[in-house]
């Protein structure tokens, strides 16, 4: 998933971006990963999700996505 962002620094150290990507990675439970990466080339901040539902995994990944676009604009 990709979130448009002109202020890709935006990641670090925000604490509404950490605490939505601390979240995510506590309901997977060990159990999947998460990356969430400015992009080099893009205007972009990339999402990944990875776990064993599908569902879940789209879940996570919007929720941070969103999460980045609205401390972002």
């Amino acid at each position: 998933m990709r979130v448009r962002n002109e202020i890709k620094h935006i990641l670090t150290g925000h604490a509404e971006v950490t605490a939505a990507i601390r979240g995510a990675e506590e309901r997977l439970a060990g159990d999947g990963r998460i990356l969430v990466r400015p992009s080099g080339t893009e205007p972009l901040v990339r999402v990944m999700v990875e776990g064993p539902e599908d569902m879940l995994v789209q879940s996570l990944a919007e929720s941070i996505a969103a999460v980045i676009s609205r401390v972002s604009a």
